[in-house]
């Protein structure tokens, strides 16, 4: 079970990647909303049953109670669902002795419904949908924003498009899709949301690299970097940790570069070169470690440096449900380490004058502003440059209350440029 996995360490895409291909788009779109109401539903498990079940039936029941315990949010009749999770409980091994009891928990919570719904607005862990932890950093670190970053967190994140600026303008693919009976609208420079998620199949153009889909935060990366750096050779460019190849790819498609793009997991390099390839863009595709650079570094400095590092991914959680139930504050500080490291290690490779960009996808400051600050401190050559800072999700509005200028609808992300000081 899906839900089970995520509580075990699985993270819900690999979990939803093992489940069959012709109920894939079902098992995602229930696993989702159960994710997003989890929170409501272990502590109505808690009201209906003291004791927690075996992992199997807590799973099983604890889905029924998010997907039934709002008559607005339901996808299905509370009824039917009530009925076919105890059916599902009485077909499947590991549930099968606890049917009974999942079935006497979920007729109670039919009949007291209501009342019970009412005790668990007490539960903050109910009311926001997330770790009691995760909350409590978020209102000590965001103390004007955490509501509002809960509640995007919870929403249902848009479809953003960035379009291949060396085959089309984003103005003349906006009418592609206007023609298509598609609607959309233009978010900044290149990116377009889609007012409905569609299939990649069903995007115009897709498969011949007119568009790729990427969120709007993430499409900052390479006009940031890029910015002021105008040689009179070809840049040399490492994008440091690339997979899936969306950042490298936009980074070949604003400027004619020599792109190095690294990747520790070979499964998810060959996704880089398969993006690549679409797109008609072609970079120096590397199975390596960025801790290492003695294995795959040939010596001669970068003008530029892409880090969008290891992180808690806690800015997607909108995109990504399963990650507030993943993580565990511990997480936090293990992530920290290995970005100070990461840090550490690829600085050396900028040259004089070039620059390195570090991002995340993260909200907690450890993972963004606490961290370069620190570098900054122990790094006398490094210039911090204006930069977005953090962005909040789903905001016009970034952590320090300026307008970013770039998107109305994005993921919650931290941007730092550092520059090289000329010796």
């Amino acid at each position: 079970m899906v839900i089970q996995a995520v509580r075990g360490g699985v993270s819900g895409t690999a979990a939803i990647e093992d489940t069959p291909v012709d109920v894939r788009p079902g098992v995602q779109a229930l696993a989702f909303h159960v994710w997003r109401n989890l929170g409501r539903a272990e502590a109505l498990r808690k009201q209906l049953a003291a004791k927690q079940p075996p992992p199997a039936a807590d799973a099983l029941l604890c889905v029924a109670l998010a997907l039934a315990w709002s008559d607005t949010e339901a996808p299905y009749d509370v009824f039917t669902l009530v009925n076919q999770t105890v059916e599902a409980a009485k077909r499947s091994a590991p549930t099968k002795a606890q049917a009974n009891f999942i079935n006497a928990c979920l007729r109670r919570f039919l009949r007291e419904r209501e009342s019970l719904v009412v005790r668990t607005d007490k539960d903050e862990v109910a009311i926001w949908n997330h770790p009691a932890w995760w909350i409590g950093r978020v209102r000590r670190e965001r103390p004007q924003n955490w509501q509002a970053i809960l509640l995007a967190a919870n929403a249902h994140a848009p479809m953003s498009l960035r379009v291949n600026a060396r085959k089309i303008t984003a103005t003349a693919y906006l009418q592609t899709l206007q023609n298509a009976g598609i609607a959309a609208r233009l978010n900044g420079v290149n990116a377009i949301i889609l007012d409905k998620p569609l299939s990649v199949q069903r995007i115009p153009g897709f498969d011949a690299g007119m568009v790729s889909v990427q969120d709007a935060a993430a499409q900052m990366a390479g006009p940031l970097l890029l910015e002021g750096l105008q040689p009179g050779h070809p840049l040399r460019i490492l994008d440091a940790c690339a997979a899936p190849g969306g950042k490298t790819g936009h980074l070949l498609e604003l400027t004619d570069s020599d792109v190095t793009a690294l990747e520790i997991d070979p499964r998810r390099t060959a996704r880089i070169t398969q993006n690549l390839g679409r797109l008609g863009l072609i970079a120096r595709v590397l199975t390596a470690d960025a801790l290492t650079p003695q294995v795959w570094w040939d010596g001669v400095p970068f003008d530029a440096i892409l880090l969008d590092a290891p992180c808690t991914a806690s800015g997607i959680v909108r995109r990504h449900p399963d990650v507030r139930w993943l993580r565990r504050e511990a997480d936090i500080e293990q992530l920290a380490a290995l970005q100070r490291k990461m840090l550490q290690i690829l600085w050396p490779l900028v040259r004089p004058g070039g620059k390195l960009l570090y991002c995340t996808c993260s909200i907690f400051l450890a993972e963004g502003d606490g961290q370069v600050q620190t570098f900054l401190a122990h790094n006398t050559d490094a210039d911090l440059l204006p930069s977005p800072g953090h962005l909040l999700p789903g905001s016009k509005v970034n952590a320090g209350g300026v307008q970013d200028n770039h998107a109305s609808d994005h993921d919650g992300f931290y941007y730092a440029l550092i520059q090289k000081r000329m010796v």
